[in-house]
Protein backbone atom coordinates (compact mmCIF):
# COMPACT_ATOMS: atom_id res chain seq x y z
CA UNK A 1 0.00 0.00 0.00
CA UNK A 2 1.52 3.52 -0.90
CA UNK A 3 2.14 5.77 1.70
CA UNK A 4 1.29 8.61 0.00
CA UNK A 5 -2.46 6.74 -0.05
CA UNK A 6 -2.75 6.14 3.56
CA UNK A 7 -1.35 10.03 4.94
CA UNK A 8 -4.17 11.32 2.27
CA UNK A 9 -7.67 9.52 2.49
CA UNK A 10 -6.94 7.46 6.21
CA UNK A 11 -9.21 10.23 7.34
CA UNK A 12 -12.92 10.15 9.34
CA UNK A 13 -15.18 9.24 7.49
CA UNK A 14 -18.80 6.48 7.93
CA UNK A 15 -18.63 3.16 7.98
CA UNK A 16 -22.10 3.62 5.98
CA UNK A 17 -23.75 0.27 7.46
CA UNK A 18 -27.00 2.39 7.16
CA UNK A 19 -27.36 5.59 5.51
CA UNK A 20 -27.55 7.99 7.00
CA UNK A 21 -25.65 6.98 9.47
CA UNK A 22 -26.98 6.27 12.88
CA UNK A 23 -25.02 8.99 14.60
CA UNK A 24 -27.81 11.31 12.23
CA UNK A 25 -30.11 9.74 14.16
CA UNK A 26 -32.50 12.30 16.61
CA UNK A 27 -35.11 12.39 19.45
CA UNK A 28 -37.82 13.95 17.38
CA UNK A 29 -38.64 10.71 15.27
CA UNK A 30 -41.51 8.68 17.48
CA UNK A 31 -42.67 5.76 18.26
CA UNK A 32 -46.42 6.55 16.49
CA UNK A 33 -43.83 7.56 13.81
CA UNK A 34 -42.17 4.00 13.91
CA UNK A 35 -46.08 2.07 14.20
CA UNK A 36 -46.67 4.12 10.94
CA UNK A 37 -43.21 3.07 8.80
CA UNK A 38 -43.85 -0.59 10.18
CA UNK A 39 -47.09 -0.70 8.51
CA UNK A 40 -46.07 1.29 5.36
CA UNK A 41 -43.09 -1.15 4.97
CA UNK A 42 -45.64 -3.96 4.04
CA UNK A 43 -46.04 -2.54 0.29
CA UNK A 44 -42.78 -1.42 0.09
CA UNK A 45 -39.57 -3.29 -1.06
CA UNK A 46 -37.67 -5.69 -0.01
CA UNK A 47 -41.29 -7.85 0.98
CA UNK A 48 -39.29 -10.11 2.83
CA UNK A 49 -39.03 -9.78 6.40
CA UNK A 50 -35.49 -9.69 8.79
CA UNK A 51 -35.86 -9.74 12.36
CA UNK A 52 -33.02 -8.45 14.54
CA UNK A 53 -32.29 -9.47 18.23
CA UNK A 54 -30.07 -7.84 20.41
CA UNK A 55 -29.19 -9.59 23.36
CA UNK A 56 -26.86 -6.74 25.32
CA UNK A 57 -25.31 -9.62 27.89
CA UNK A 58 -22.01 -10.30 28.37
CA UNK A 59 -19.91 -12.41 31.02
CA UNK A 60 -17.77 -9.86 30.88
CA UNK A 61 -16.77 -6.81 28.64
CA UNK A 62 -14.08 -6.80 25.55
CA UNK A 63 -11.87 -3.60 25.94
CA UNK A 64 -12.53 -3.25 22.12
CA UNK A 65 -16.00 -3.48 22.14
CA UNK A 66 -18.36 -0.77 20.93
CA UNK A 67 -21.32 -2.59 20.87
CA UNK A 68 -24.29 -1.58 23.16
CA UNK A 69 -23.87 -4.07 25.95
CA UNK A 70 -24.08 -4.74 29.60
CA UNK A 71 -22.07 -7.01 32.05
CA UNK A 72 -24.24 -10.25 33.13
CA UNK A 73 -27.03 -9.38 35.49
CA UNK A 74 -29.38 -11.50 37.81
CA UNK A 75 -31.42 -14.39 36.76
CA UNK A 76 -34.30 -12.24 37.44
CA UNK A 77 -33.74 -9.19 34.97
CA UNK A 78 -32.65 -11.74 32.82
CA UNK A 79 -36.14 -13.19 32.45
CA UNK A 80 -37.64 -9.90 32.94
CA UNK A 81 -35.57 -8.83 29.93
CA UNK A 82 -36.80 -12.31 27.98
CA UNK A 83 -40.42 -11.69 28.88
CA UNK A 84 -40.09 -7.81 27.25
CA UNK A 85 -38.65 -9.21 24.20
CA UNK A 86 -41.59 -11.56 23.84
CA UNK A 87 -44.29 -8.68 24.14
CA UNK A 88 -42.18 -6.34 21.68
CA UNK A 89 -42.17 -9.36 18.96
CA UNK A 90 -46.27 -9.62 20.03
CA UNK A 91 -46.32 -5.69 19.62
CA UNK A 92 -44.78 -5.62 15.97
CA UNK A 93 -46.27 -9.20 14.20
CA UNK A 94 -50.21 -7.54 14.37
CA UNK A 95 -48.46 -4.29 12.08
CA UNK A 96 -47.16 -7.00 9.32
CA UNK A 97 -48.73 -8.52 6.55
CA UNK A 98 -48.96 -12.47 7.52
CA UNK A 99 -48.52 -13.39 3.60
CA UNK A 100 -44.82 -11.94 4.09
CA UNK A 101 -42.22 -14.47 4.53
CA UNK A 102 -39.53 -14.71 6.50
CA UNK A 103 -35.57 -14.09 5.23
CA UNK A 104 -33.16 -13.73 7.96
CA UNK A 105 -33.41 -13.65 12.10
CA UNK A 106 -29.83 -12.72 13.34
CA UNK A 107 -28.99 -12.41 17.08
CA UNK A 108 -26.41 -9.93 17.89
CA UNK A 109 -25.20 -8.01 20.77
CA UNK A 110 -23.29 -8.08 23.59
CA UNK A 111 -22.84 -11.85 23.85
CA UNK A 112 -26.42 -13.33 23.01
CA UNK A 113 -25.33 -16.56 24.00
CA UNK A 114 -24.24 -15.96 27.22
CA UNK A 115 -28.07 -16.64 27.70
CA UNK A 116 -29.18 -20.00 28.89
CA UNK A 117 -29.69 -21.75 25.27
CA UNK A 118 -33.86 -22.34 26.02
CA UNK A 119 -34.63 -18.37 26.07
CA UNK A 120 -33.24 -18.52 22.52
CA UNK A 121 -34.97 -21.61 20.72
CA UNK A 122 -38.49 -19.94 22.78
CA UNK A 123 -37.43 -16.70 20.89
CA UNK A 124 -37.22 -18.15 17.15
CA UNK A 125 -40.10 -20.57 18.02
CA UNK A 126 -41.94 -17.02 18.48
CA UNK A 127 -41.19 -15.42 15.44
CA UNK A 128 -40.94 -18.58 12.93
CA UNK A 129 -44.64 -19.40 14.42
CA UNK A 130 -46.01 -16.48 12.74
CA UNK A 131 -44.89 -16.24 8.95
CA UNK A 132 -44.00 -18.48 6.51
CA UNK A 133 -40.16 -18.50 5.36
CA UNK A 134 -38.16 -18.20 2.08
CA UNK A 135 -36.39 -21.56 1.27
CA UNK A 136 -33.54 -22.30 3.47
CA UNK A 137 -33.69 -18.78 5.50
CA UNK A 138 -30.94 -17.47 7.72
CA UNK A 139 -30.82 -17.65 11.17
CA UNK A 140 -28.07 -16.51 12.17
CA UNK A 141 -26.56 -15.84 16.13
CA UNK A 142 -23.02 -14.10 17.08
CA UNK A 143 -21.24 -16.78 19.23
CA UNK A 144 -18.83 -16.11 22.09
CA UNK A 145 -16.92 -19.47 22.11
CA UNK A 146 -14.84 -18.90 25.27
CA UNK A 147 -18.06 -20.25 27.43
CA UNK A 148 -19.10 -22.36 25.18
CA UNK A 149 -19.55 -26.31 25.62
CA UNK A 150 -20.30 -28.94 23.28
CA UNK A 151 -24.01 -29.31 24.96
CA UNK A 152 -24.40 -25.97 24.40
CA UNK A 153 -23.62 -26.04 21.27
CA UNK A 154 -25.61 -28.86 20.44
CA UNK A 155 -28.44 -27.07 22.07
CA UNK A 156 -27.93 -23.67 19.68
CA UNK A 157 -28.75 -26.36 16.45
CA UNK A 158 -32.03 -27.95 18.39
CA UNK A 159 -32.80 -24.16 18.56
CA UNK A 160 -32.79 -23.82 14.80
CA UNK A 161 -29.68 -21.88 14.07
CA UNK A 162 -27.84 -22.55 10.77
CA UNK A 163 -25.11 -20.21 10.97
CA UNK A 164 -22.72 -19.69 13.70
CA UNK A 165 -20.68 -16.67 13.97
CA UNK A 166 -17.85 -17.02 15.40
CA UNK A 167 -16.24 -14.26 17.34
CA UNK A 168 -12.70 -15.74 17.79
CA UNK A 169 -10.82 -11.91 17.19
CA UNK A 170 -7.29 -13.64 17.13
CA UNK A 171 -5.56 -16.70 18.23
CA UNK A 172 -3.12 -15.14 19.49
CA UNK A 173 -3.66 -15.41 23.67
CA UNK A 174 -1.16 -12.34 24.23
CA UNK A 175 -3.53 -10.40 21.91
CA UNK A 176 -7.00 -11.79 23.95
CA UNK A 177 -5.48 -11.00 26.86
CA UNK A 178 -4.73 -7.60 26.62
CA UNK A 179 -7.88 -7.26 24.77
CA UNK A 180 -9.77 -8.87 27.42
CA UNK A 181 -10.81 -11.53 25.64
CA UNK A 182 -11.47 -15.42 26.44
CA UNK A 183 -9.68 -17.90 23.92
CA UNK A 184 -12.50 -20.58 22.91
CA UNK A 185 -13.27 -23.37 25.90
CA UNK A 186 -12.98 -25.96 23.44
CA UNK A 187 -10.59 -26.70 20.63
CA UNK A 188 -12.18 -25.22 17.49
CA UNK A 189 -12.33 -28.72 15.77
CA UNK A 190 -14.76 -29.53 17.75
CA UNK A 191 -17.55 -26.73 17.46
CA UNK A 192 -16.80 -27.19 13.60
CA UNK A 193 -17.77 -30.85 13.93
CA UNK A 194 -20.63 -30.07 15.84
CA UNK A 195 -21.93 -27.33 13.45
CA UNK A 196 -20.69 -29.88 10.04
CA UNK A 197 -22.85 -32.70 11.24
CA UNK A 198 -25.85 -30.69 11.41
CA UNK A 199 -25.58 -28.69 8.24
CA UNK A 200 -24.42 -25.34 10.35
CA UNK A 201 -23.00 -22.84 8.43
CA UNK A 202 -19.96 -21.10 9.54
CA UNK A 203 -18.53 -17.55 9.70
CA UNK A 204 -15.09 -16.66 11.45
CA UNK A 205 -14.81 -13.28 12.46
CA UNK A 206 -11.48 -11.48 13.71
CA UNK A 207 -10.45 -7.84 14.11
CA UNK A 208 -7.41 -6.05 12.99
CA UNK A 209 -5.65 -3.71 14.45
CA UNK A 210 -5.40 -4.34 18.33
CA UNK A 211 -2.64 -4.19 20.55
CA UNK A 212 0.66 -6.60 19.82
CA UNK A 213 -0.47 -7.50 16.65
CA UNK A 214 1.27 -7.08 13.53
CA UNK A 215 1.04 -8.06 9.93
CA UNK A 216 2.96 -11.37 10.15
CA UNK A 217 0.97 -12.19 13.72
CA UNK A 218 -2.43 -11.53 12.06
CA UNK A 219 -1.29 -13.28 8.62
CA UNK A 220 0.09 -15.97 11.00
CA UNK A 221 -3.59 -16.13 12.68
CA UNK A 222 -5.63 -16.09 9.21
CA UNK A 223 -3.51 -19.22 8.19
CA UNK A 224 -4.52 -21.16 11.09
CA UNK A 225 -8.22 -20.50 10.60
CA UNK A 226 -8.63 -21.17 7.01
CA UNK A 227 -6.87 -24.49 7.70
CA UNK A 228 -10.38 -25.59 9.24
CA UNK A 229 -12.51 -24.28 6.07
CA UNK A 230 -15.20 -22.17 7.52
CA UNK A 231 -18.11 -20.32 5.21
CA UNK A 232 -17.02 -16.73 5.45
CA UNK A 233 -14.28 -15.34 7.61
CA UNK A 234 -14.44 -11.53 8.70
CA UNK A 235 -12.28 -9.59 9.22
CA UNK A 236 -12.60 -6.25 10.78
CA UNK A 237 -10.47 -3.10 11.38
CA UNK A 238 -10.54 -2.16 15.14
CA UNK A 239 -12.54 1.36 15.23
CA UNK A 240 -11.14 2.89 18.35
CA UNK A 241 -13.53 5.07 19.17
CA UNK A 242 -13.17 5.75 22.79
CA UNK A 243 -15.83 8.55 22.86
CA UNK A 244 -18.18 5.99 22.49
CA UNK A 245 -16.67 3.32 24.85
CA UNK A 246 -13.81 4.73 27.32
CA UNK A 247 -12.51 1.10 28.23
CA UNK A 248 -10.94 1.79 24.62
CA UNK A 249 -8.11 4.22 26.17
CA UNK A 250 -6.54 0.72 28.22
CA UNK A 251 -5.70 -0.27 24.35
CA UNK A 252 -4.45 3.28 23.86
CA UNK A 253 -1.86 2.54 27.24
CA UNK A 254 -0.94 -1.17 25.56
CA UNK A 255 -0.02 0.83 22.40
CA UNK A 256 -2.00 0.50 19.56
CA UNK A 257 -0.03 -0.76 15.60
CA UNK A 258 0.13 2.74 13.52
CA UNK A 259 -2.08 2.93 10.52
CA UNK A 260 0.52 1.94 8.27
CA UNK A 261 1.02 -1.37 9.89
CA UNK A 262 -2.93 -1.72 10.24
CA UNK A 263 -2.80 -1.11 6.29
CA UNK A 264 -0.40 -4.04 6.22
CA UNK A 265 -2.63 -6.26 7.95
CA UNK A 266 -5.23 -5.43 5.33
CA UNK A 267 -2.62 -6.44 2.34
CA UNK A 268 -1.73 -9.30 4.07
CA UNK A 269 -5.51 -10.74 5.07
CA UNK A 270 -6.55 -10.35 1.57
CA UNK A 271 -2.87 -12.27 0.58
CA UNK A 272 -3.54 -15.06 3.01
CA UNK A 273 -7.84 -15.46 2.05
CA UNK A 274 -6.77 -15.20 -2.00
CA UNK A 275 -4.07 -17.71 -1.34
CA UNK A 276 -6.80 -20.13 0.28
CA UNK A 277 -9.56 -19.61 -1.95
CA UNK A 278 -11.21 -17.78 -0.77
CA UNK A 279 -12.68 -14.46 -2.27
CA UNK A 280 -13.30 -10.78 -1.46
CA UNK A 281 -16.57 -9.54 -0.38
CA UNK A 282 -16.86 -5.86 -0.04
CA UNK A 283 -14.93 -4.33 2.87
CA UNK A 284 -14.10 -7.17 4.70
CA UNK A 285 -15.32 -10.53 4.21
CA UNK A 286 -14.05 -13.50 2.37
CA UNK A 287 -15.81 -16.70 0.60
CA UNK A 288 -15.66 -19.32 -1.14
CA UNK A 289 -16.55 -19.33 -4.78
CA UNK A 290 -19.44 -21.71 -4.40
CA UNK A 291 -20.92 -19.12 -1.87
CA UNK A 292 -24.01 -16.77 -2.50
CA UNK A 293 -22.73 -13.54 -1.44
CA UNK A 294 -20.18 -13.96 -4.17
CA UNK A 295 -22.58 -15.42 -6.93
CA UNK A 296 -24.27 -11.49 -5.79
CA UNK A 297 -21.07 -9.75 -5.71
CA UNK A 298 -20.75 -10.78 -9.86
CA UNK A 299 -23.92 -9.75 -10.23
CA UNK A 300 -24.19 -6.61 -8.46
CA UNK A 301 -26.90 -7.65 -6.36
CA UNK A 302 -25.10 -7.41 -2.73
CA UNK A 303 -26.95 -5.63 -0.07
CA UNK A 304 -25.81 -5.20 3.36
CA UNK A 305 -27.57 -3.89 6.61
CA UNK A 306 -26.80 -3.68 10.01
CA UNK A 307 -25.87 -7.26 10.39
CA UNK A 308 -23.51 -7.38 7.85
CA UNK A 309 -23.94 -8.53 4.30
CA UNK A 310 -26.92 -10.11 2.70
CA UNK A 311 -28.28 -11.38 -0.97
CA UNK A 312 -31.32 -9.63 -2.61
CA UNK A 313 -32.31 -13.38 -1.97
CA UNK A 314 -32.12 -13.18 2.01
CA UNK A 315 -32.74 -9.58 2.14
CA UNK A 316 -35.31 -8.03 4.51
CA UNK A 317 -36.65 -4.69 5.58
CA UNK A 318 -35.38 -5.00 9.37
CA UNK A 319 -36.83 -4.88 12.36
CA UNK A 320 -34.90 -5.17 15.69
CA UNK A 321 -36.35 -5.84 19.00
CA UNK A 322 -34.32 -5.16 22.05
CA UNK A 323 -32.71 -2.57 23.93
CA UNK A 324 -30.52 0.11 21.30
CA UNK A 325 -32.34 -2.43 18.41
CA UNK A 326 -32.37 -0.23 15.23
CA UNK A 327 -34.83 -1.28 12.64
CA UNK A 328 -34.27 -0.62 8.78
CA UNK A 329 -37.24 0.17 7.07
CA UNK A 330 -37.72 1.61 3.66
CA UNK A 331 -38.58 4.77 4.31
CA UNK A 332 -37.13 4.99 7.98
CA UNK A 333 -34.70 4.03 11.36
CA UNK A 334 -35.99 3.75 14.38
CA UNK A 335 -34.35 2.96 17.41
CA UNK A 336 -35.33 1.49 21.09
CA UNK A 337 -33.56 3.63 23.88
CA UNK A 338 -30.15 2.63 25.27
CA UNK A 339 -31.73 2.50 28.99
CA UNK A 340 -32.52 -1.36 29.25
CA UNK A 341 -34.93 -0.19 32.17
CA UNK A 342 -37.11 1.76 30.27
CA UNK A 343 -36.95 -0.37 27.70
CA UNK A 344 -38.62 -3.05 29.67
CA UNK A 345 -40.99 -0.82 31.05
CA UNK A 346 -42.03 0.41 27.70
CA UNK A 347 -42.48 -3.30 26.55
CA UNK A 348 -44.55 -4.21 29.67
CA UNK A 349 -46.69 -1.10 29.26
CA UNK A 350 -47.42 -2.57 25.61
CA UNK A 351 -45.61 0.43 23.95
CA UNK A 352 -42.57 0.90 21.46
CA UNK A 353 -39.24 2.24 23.40
CA UNK A 354 -38.36 4.27 20.28
CA UNK A 355 -35.97 6.90 21.53
CA UNK A 356 -34.41 8.04 18.33
CA UNK A 357 -34.59 7.59 14.03
CA UNK A 358 -34.37 9.57 11.14
CA UNK A 359 -37.52 9.73 8.02
CA UNK A 360 -35.65 9.71 4.67
CA UNK A 361 -36.88 12.11 2.10
CA UNK A 362 -36.90 10.60 -1.24
CA UNK A 363 -33.70 12.37 -2.34
CA UNK A 364 -32.29 10.47 0.95
CA UNK A 365 -33.56 6.98 -0.59
CA UNK A 366 -31.91 7.71 -4.01
CA UNK A 367 -28.11 8.14 -1.70
CA UNK A 368 -28.58 5.74 -0.07
CA UNK A 369 -29.29 3.39 -3.07
CA UNK A 370 -26.10 4.86 -4.82
CA UNK A 371 -23.54 4.55 -1.26
CA UNK A 372 -25.10 1.01 -0.68
CA UNK A 373 -24.51 -0.05 -4.65
CA UNK A 374 -20.74 1.19 -4.02
CA UNK A 375 -20.15 -0.10 -0.59
CA UNK A 376 -21.42 -3.99 -1.04
CA UNK A 377 -20.83 -4.18 -4.78
CA UNK A 378 -17.67 -2.20 -5.42
CA UNK A 379 -18.92 -0.49 -8.24
CA UNK A 380 -22.10 1.64 -9.64
CA UNK A 381 -23.69 1.42 -12.40
CA UNK A 382 -25.49 4.60 -13.41
CA UNK A 383 -28.12 2.73 -16.02
CA UNK A 384 -29.32 0.08 -13.19
CA UNK A 385 -29.93 2.86 -11.03
CA UNK A 386 -31.75 4.50 -13.12
CA UNK A 387 -33.96 2.20 -14.11
CA UNK A 388 -34.22 1.01 -10.08
CA UNK A 389 -35.74 4.75 -9.45
CA UNK A 390 -37.39 5.62 -12.75
CA UNK A 391 -34.93 8.93 -13.03
CA UNK A 392 -32.78 10.03 -15.29
CA UNK A 393 -28.94 9.49 -15.05
CA UNK A 394 -28.29 13.42 -14.60
CA UNK A 395 -31.27 13.37 -12.29
CA UNK A 396 -29.57 11.20 -9.97
CA UNK A 397 -26.37 12.86 -10.23
CA UNK A 398 -28.03 16.18 -9.20
CA UNK A 399 -29.70 14.46 -6.27
CA UNK A 400 -25.90 13.30 -4.79
CA UNK A 401 -23.90 16.30 -6.12
CA UNK A 402 -21.92 14.39 -8.36
CA UNK A 403 -18.69 15.78 -9.08
CA UNK A 404 -16.67 14.82 -11.70
CA UNK A 405 -13.62 16.91 -10.93
CA UNK A 406 -13.39 14.68 -7.26
CA UNK A 407 -13.84 11.99 -9.14
CA UNK A 408 -11.34 12.45 -11.37
CA UNK A 409 -8.86 12.69 -8.35
CA UNK A 410 -9.72 9.31 -7.40
CA UNK A 411 -9.07 8.35 -10.47
CA UNK A 412 -5.67 10.27 -10.76
CA UNK A 413 -4.76 8.19 -7.18
CA UNK A 414 -5.62 4.58 -8.63
CA UNK A 415 -8.33 4.24 -5.82
CA UNK A 416 -11.26 4.15 -9.02
CA UNK A 417 -11.36 2.86 -12.88
CA UNK A 418 -14.47 4.93 -14.92
CA UNK A 419 -16.32 2.86 -17.18
CA UNK A 420 -18.82 3.01 -20.16
CA UNK A 421 -21.74 2.57 -17.79
CA UNK A 422 -20.31 3.81 -14.33
CA UNK A 423 -17.25 3.61 -12.13
CA UNK A 424 -15.73 0.81 -9.69
CA UNK A 425 -12.61 0.11 -7.17
CA UNK A 426 -9.14 -1.20 -7.56
CA UNK A 427 -8.35 -3.45 -5.76
CA UNK A 428 -5.58 -1.01 -4.57
CA UNK A 429 -8.80 1.78 -3.88
CA UNK A 430 -10.83 -1.32 -2.20
CA UNK A 431 -9.25 -0.02 2.01
CA UNK A 432 -10.82 3.45 0.71
CA UNK A 433 -14.20 2.66 -0.66
CA UNK A 434 -15.83 4.39 2.13
CA UNK A 435 -13.92 7.73 1.35
CA UNK A 436 -15.78 7.76 -2.42
CA UNK A 437 -18.80 6.74 -0.89
CA UNK A 438 -18.49 9.93 1.51
CA UNK A 439 -18.02 12.32 -2.12
CA UNK A 440 -21.45 11.37 -3.07
CA UNK A 441 -23.15 12.23 0.72
CA UNK A 442 -24.54 15.45 0.76
CA UNK A 443 -24.35 15.31 4.69
CA UNK A 444 -20.65 15.60 5.09
CA UNK A 445 -20.70 19.17 3.15
CA UNK A 446 -21.19 20.72 6.82
CA UNK A 447 -20.85 17.36 8.91
CA UNK A 448 -19.27 18.09 12.77
CA UNK A 449 -19.72 14.37 13.79
CA UNK A 450 -17.27 12.08 14.49
CA UNK A 451 -16.31 8.63 12.85
CA UNK A 452 -13.55 6.03 12.58
CA UNK A 453 -10.85 6.22 10.17
CA UNK A 454 -10.76 3.70 7.06
CA UNK A 455 -7.54 2.12 8.44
Amino acid sequence: MRQELLEKYNVPVPRYTSYPPANYFDGSFTSEMYETAIKDSNGASPNHISFYVHIPFCRHLCHYCGCNSFPMMRPEVVDRYIAALHKEIDRVIPLLDPSRPIAQIHYGGGSPTALPVRYLKELNEHMLSAFDTIENPEIAIECHPGYLDEIYWQGLVEAGFNRFSLGVQDLDEKVLKVVNRRPSLLPLETIFRIARTANVRINMDFIYGLPYQTAESFAATLSKAVELEPDRLVTFSYAHVPWVNKRQLILEQAGLPSGKEKGRMYQEAVRVMHEAGYNSVGMDHFVREGDELYQALLDGRLHRNFQGYCTRRTTGQVYAFGVTGISQLDSAYAQNSKDINEYMECAESGVFAIRKGYALSPDEQIIRGVIESLMCNSRIDWLDLSHRFSLPIERIWDVIGYDKARIRTFVEDGLVLLDTNGLRMTDEGALFVRNVAASFDKLMLHSSRLFSKPV
